[in-house]
């Protein structure tokens, strides 16, 4: 089987779960290509798993101070770039389309009648049984029209339907589940301004923390404040060793705060119903605490805030890789297998 296997990668959250899925595709006799789009090809950075990845421009969101300006957004879209794009993208040699709401290679799998199963956070929000924030009828049909796929498979950490499975966290051998630094506190608001970030925590002195950014680099300010570039591997590490995590209500970051029992404190892009879910979610379940702008009262309390239980989420995606390899597509088979044994708390 041949297959093409189309990423966004506006953000680092899809590029983390392609990266499970490679390891577990190269295992097998599946043979996959990786396509990308959504930022700049200078901008991909820990790309080894893809091998000879393919980028396009594709779609993004125009970020301002931490909120969606919608109206840049559509200023930035070039209708024309992607249409020329996808009528491009030659799928005569493949057999079925992977989709991690990538939007040329789905599309192109639709104008070629190619098989196309996506796969993604935001594939969950079509389930109407999904908490949400802001989504109905018109953004389902909006997130069908981004991204159209014959068979959708929701990831969430909740089993809230069928069609949804759980996230696959890759292990960190460094992790144990009483074994990390209380002060430590990994920091990742990729879409805030640098410098107000750093203005929040200067507040804290007695704690260290460790904030990754895409537009810094390596340094130390006021002794406890670490400026890191972006880096997989030091930011798992970072991770595994902290007692909690400060970031935007993302899907990837959130889940592997949850795998290794991280508190978590959100601060959803404004503008962004998926975020505002995620952070709606897990403030319910009691798994996070959620503010609406950076600000130091709540950053004060939260870090009086224990540690929370792990979720063992799975770590081996290949379950699903077979599953895909089988093209039996029977979802409801391979859901239930994969959330038999996830211990999860109470949700709604």
């Amino acid at each position: 089987m041949n297959i093409l296997y189309g990423i966004q990668g506006t953000g680092n959250g899809h590029i983390t779960r392609a990266r499970a899925m490679a390891k577990a595709f190269a295992k097998s006799d599946v043979k996959v290509d990786y396509f990308f789009s959504g930022r700049p090809a200078n901008k991909y950075f820990d790309m080894s798993d893809f091998n000879d990845y393919r980028t396009r421009e594709g779609f993004t969101f125009a970020i301002e101070n931490g909120c969606v300006n919608k109206l840049a957004t559509l200023k930035n879209v070039r209708i024309g770039q992607f249409v020329h794009d996808v009528k491009q993208l030659d799928l005569s040699g493949y057999d079925l389309v992977v989709n991690d709401f990538e939007p040329i290679s789905a599309w192109a799998a639709k104008m070629a009648k190619v098989p196309c199963i996506g796969i993604s956070h935001q594939a969950s929000f079509l389930s109407n049984k999904v908490p949400s924030q802001g989504a109905n009828l018109t953004t389902r049909m909006g997130l069908k029209l981004f991204a159209p796929a014959s068979c959708y498979l929701g990831v969430h950490w909740f089993p809230y339907h069928q069609n949804i499975i759980p996230p696959f966290i890759e292990p960190v051998k460094s992790w144990q589940q009483d074994n990390f630094i209380e002060n430590k506190v990994l920091v990742y608001l990729p879409f805030e301004e640098p410098q107000k970030i750093i203005e929040m925590l200067k507040y804290f002195p007695e704690f260290e923390f460790y904030c990754y950014h895409p537009q810094l680099n390596n340094q130390t300010i006021n002794q406890h404040i670490h400026l890191r570039a972006p880096c997989r591997i030091g930011f798992l590490n970072d991770l595994v060793s902290a007692s909690g995590a400060i970031g935007n209500a993302g899907f990837e970051l959130s889940s592997e705060a949850l795998r290794y029992g991280k508190k978590l404190l959100l601060k959803p892009l404004s503008g962004q119903f998926e975020q505002a879910s995620n952070a709606f979610t897990l403030v319910k379940a009691g798994l996070a605490t959620s503010m609406s702008c950076l600000n130091v009262d709540i950053v004060d309390d939260w870090l009086s805030v224990n540690s929370k239980q792990a979720i063992n989420f799975p770590s081996d995606p290949s379950p699903l890789t077979d599953w895909i390899a089988r093209g039996t597509l029977d979802v409801k088979s391979l859901s239930d297998s994969l959330w038999k044994n996830v211990q999860l708390p109470n949700f709604a």
